[in-house]
């Protein structure tokens, strides 16, 4: 069974131009390489706006972020619906130095990592999920074209 990964412009924002393909196989060796399998994962992506909502809205949170993801994870299969707002990934990638598209998928893959069980609040953790982005950005550059 291929993977369903859904790849969504919320209407306010375009989507992106992406290789879905290469990012979904991408996707699917960073979560083999975490001993989980690949379930529904819908990526929905938003402005500064649409994200500042959600997180109010489902988080009591009143700022804004780069990703909110919604864990619908049962045993070893991830799911999951992961918001994106391309403002803040735009904002963020200028201020590290980076590339949009670099920042973008370093986004993309942090929302699995918190469905594979990687947390980033607590004391060290941001250290090992920065480690596990770094280590799947690897693997990225690594596959074929």
């Amino acid at each position: 069974m291929k993977t369903r990964i859904e790849w969504i412009a919320d209407g306010t924002t375009e989507m992106p131009k992406l290789p879905l393909g290469l990012l979904a196989d991408w996707i699917e060796a960073v979560v083999a390489d975490h001993d989980k399998i690949v379930g529904p994962l819908n990526y929905i992506f938003c402005g500064d706006e649409k994200i500042l909502e959600v997180n109010r809205q489902f988080l009591s949170h009143d700022y804004y972020t780069d990703i909110i993801t919604f864990d619908y994870t049962h045993g070893r299969r991830i799911s999951g619906d992961m918001f994106i707002s391309l403002d803040t990934v735009r904002t963020n990638a200028e201020a590290v130095g980076v590339t949009y598209d670099d920042e973008l998928c370093r986004v993309i893959i942090h929302g699995v990592l918190h469905l594979c069980g990687i947390n980033d609040k607590g004391p060290g953790e941001r250290e090992i999920m920065e480690a596990a982005e770094n280590r799947a950005l690897a693997m990225l550059a690594e596959m074929p074209r």
